[in-house]
């Protein structure tokens, strides 16, 4: 039976695409880093009760997903006017055919909530469809749906400035 990993060596292997996921849900550094910080934290208090330590990938995910969301709805409550839903980035002809990350990622950051997470999940941090299942807590099929749309969409942010 393998060793279970300490909490440092967590944190080493995870660290990096827990805070880029959190960029991507939050579109804010500091909010990004907040959230990787209150999932380590939560794992430091909890994590003894994972049972199966192959799943602490998918338990840090999950955990920092749900306090997105609970972040943003404690936001929502206070919050007069809307979130800056970022400015529209500049692609004309010429900057499609030469996209950069940033366009991409700002383009990325533009779709709501629901194809964003599960496109992020997938491409840039390579869960499985059951993986991202179990972190947004929704059947393997709206995971596929989800991801068809928000390519869809994604490419039409692209291509239609």
């Amino acid at each position: 039976m393998a060793a279970v990993p300490s909490f440092e060596q967590i944190v080493e292997a995870h660290y990096q695409n827990l805070y880029r996921f959190a960029l991507s849900l939050s579109q804010k550094q500091s909010d990004a880093s907040d959230l990787v910080q209150q999932t380590f934290a939560i794992y430091a208090r909890k994590g003894h009760q994972l049972r199966d330590a192959d799943k602490v990938k998918s338990w840090l995910f999950t955990t920092l997903r749900r306090e997105y969301l609970a972040t943003a709805r404690r936001a929502d409550r206070f919050v007069d006017e809307p979130p800056d839903e970022g400015a529209t980035p500049d692609l004309s002809e010429e900057r499609i055919s030469t996209l950069d990350i940033d366009s991409v990622l700002t383009a990325l950051g533009q779709l709501p909530l629901e194809y964003r997470e599960p496109l992020t999940l997938f491409y840039l941090k390579e869960h499985s469809y059951r993986e991202i299942a179990a972190i947004l807590d929704v059947p393997i099929g709206t995971v596929m749906s989800r991801l068809s749309r928000a390519k869809a969409k994604l490419r039409a942010l692209l291509e239609d400035v």
